[in-house]
């Protein structure tokens, strides 16, 4: 149950919910944009995007009720959680389909359209049915969100990995976001496996305001490519060329990451 005399912006369950909130919503640009270089050939394509821009205001209708009716910030919160999980897998079986089920090798693998992208909307969803499920002021609740952003880094390094690789890392920074999805992995991994010391989650936030520097620095070595790209007609240089929102997963995991360990924090001596 909320508690009704702590106020609303400093309560990480709420944190969370806009972080989820924003998140989902700005997946319908992503979308949009991965989706164009086909021109949605397959119907199917239209459900992700379709998704990101009506679940946004079903949490936000969810939020609103959070304090007069807690039942329907949960119903509506697990129904948008488990139609955003259902959303991602179905995405990771359609996105293999596009050309690895077929030759089944490596190179197929990092050619075809980037498989484990929709398990964006997968994490998303779990964050919402973990934070209905779980009691906010609990250990394991932050342990949650660091899981959560653990895997959203591990997934940034099979994608920056595979990504880089259809250019063979031609440019040496190419390998920066690499180095700093498993630096970031590495870190995360030790407060699920030990009872660490508040000092070494006070590196964990260094590492992680590191992590958003270059995601930002990233964003704009992307952007600054594209609009020195071939074409004559920007938006298709920023289709086809450098993913522009795709090193912003950084800092986005960065703010996930870092309501986990501020919990952790409170709980570790």
């Amino acid at each position: 149950m909320p508690d009704p005399n702590k106020r609303w912006w400093m309560q990480p369950e709420i944190w969370v919910e806009a972080f989820v909130t924003v998140n989902i919503a700005f997946l319908t640009f992503d979308i949009f944009l991965a989706h164009s270089v086909n021109d949605f050939r397959n119907r199917a394509e239209y459900i992700p995007l379709l998704f990101s821009a009506t679940a946004p205001w079903i949490l936000l209708v969810a939020l609103s009720q959070r304090w007069r009716r807690p039942a329907v910030w949960r119903f509506l919160g697990l129904i948008a959680g488990w139609g955003s999980i259902l959303i991602g897998l179905t995405g990771v079986i359609f996105h293999l389909q596009s050309q690895f089920f077929y030759e089944r090798t490596l190179r197929s693998l990092t050619y075809s359209a980037p498989f484990v992208a929709p398990l964006a909307y997968t994490g998303l969803g779990f964050l919402l049915v973990m934070n209905r499920m779980v009691a906010v002021d609990s250990e394991e609740w932050g342990r949650w969100i660091v899981l959560f952003a653990l895997g959203g880094y591990f997934g940034n390094f099979v994608l920056s990995l595979t990504d880089h690789a259809e250019n063979g890392f031609f440019f040496p920074l190419e390998w920066v976001p690499v180095a700093a999805s498993a630096l970031a992995v590495a870190f995360l991994l030790m407060p699920l496996l030990l009872r660490v010391s508040r000092q070494f989650l006070n590196l964990c936030v260094v590492i992680l305001a590191l992590e958003g520097a270059v995601g930002v620095w990233g964003f704009f070595l992307h952007a600054s490519s594209n609009l020195r790209g071939p074409s004559i007609h920007m938006f298709n240089n920023f289709i086809y060329g450098a993913a522009p929102l795709a090193p912003l997963l950084f800092p986005n995991l960065m703010l996930l990451a870092m309501i986990g360990i501020r919990q952790l924090r409170h709980k570790f001596s």
